[in-house]
């Protein structure tokens, strides 16, 4: 793939609770790897689920991110030339690409418990839908959701941290709810492509997710970016570090007393971009950073 001229990368959270350190990780990394090769960074709000999203968090999030040092050359509150920059403003422009995609989707009435019933799921994950309603409804009289039809075998692609990864992604995937949302993977690649995203740097939850991304920026005719995942911090239980955890938010350490130069110096040496636990700023750790140099993370 030849990278397009400027290297435009983003950070897309989610306005659904503070940021803590997990967050701050992945953004600190986005950052340096756009400000490190002289690029973009993009912050955008992914705000399509409103029923999870929390009054003030958005505001919150960029304040938080500010203090910790980081800054965007484009977002919801600076502007820009690709914006919208928050989901929720665009709702009629993934309408508009949903409806060029109808020769790839079809009407699924399916719910979620009869999928459960008759879907396997490889790997003890995600269910894989079985295809039930790809010839029609199989319940005509029902509200409908909108798949796309994935190709088989899924697309393999080659990640910056992970290399090679096939064998991700089975099965028709959900693009617009029955109860009218559109769904993060429509939206991810809308935002993305829009906003001219040349290298996308995020948690590796979403590596299965990655596959159906390109399988639409395929269906689309549109240039894919490049994609490295980064290993997230995670709780006791094996899982994504969440407010079910009891994961402080960066508001709360800050309010303790804690600097922003000692919480950026915690995730440096956690990513071995520092030798030992010291106060740092990110502008301090742009010189001399390599993402393909990381060794494993660590909380």
């Amino acid at each position: 793939m030849v990278a397009r001229m400027v290297e435009r990368g983003r950070f897309a959270p989610s306005p659904t609770g503070p940021v803590h350190l997990g967050t701050a990780r992945t953004a600190l990394l986005g950052w340096l790897r756009a400000r490190s090769v002289g690029g973009v960074f993009v912050l955008r709000m992914e705000d399509l689920d409103a029923p999870r999203v929390r009054e003030g968090a958005a505001e919150a999030m960029l304040e938080d991110l500010r203090w910790l040092g980081l800054d965007w050359d484009e977002g919801p509150d600076v502007g820009g030339d690709y914006g919208p920059y928050t989901q929720s403003l665009k709702l009629a422009r993934y309408a508009e690409v949903l409806a060029s995609l109808a020769e790839h989707t079809y009407p699924c009435t399916c719910s979620r418990k009869e999928i459960a019933e008759i879907a396997s799921a490889p790997h003890g994950g995600e269910p894989v839908y079985p295809g039930t309603c790809r010839d029609g409804p199989s319940h005509p009289e029902r509200e409908a959701a909108i798949r796309f039809r994935m190709p088989a075998p899924p697309p393999s692609f080659e990640d910056l941290l992970l290399g090679h990864v096939e064998g991700l992604g089975e099965g028709d995937f959900v693009l617009h709810r029955k109860d009218g949302l559109f769904a993060y993977q429509l939206a991810c690649v809308v935002d993305d492509h829009d906003m001219a995203i040349t290298e996308v740097l995020r948690g590796d939850d979403l590596v299965p997710s990655t596959p159906r991304q390109i399988a639409l920026y395929r269906a689309l005719g549109w240039p894919e970016p490049v994609f490295a995942h980064v290993p997230l911090v995670l709780g006791a239980d094996g899982e994504r570090l969440a407010k079910r955890h009891g994961a402080i938010g960066i508001r709360e350490l800050r309010d303790a007393g804690r600097t922003a130069a000692s919480l950026v110096g915690e995730l440096a040496f956690g990513l071995g971009l520092i030798d030992r636990l010291e106060d740092v700023t990110p502008a301090e750790l742009v010189d001399g950073f390599d993402l393909l140099g990381l060794r494993p993370v660590t909380p």
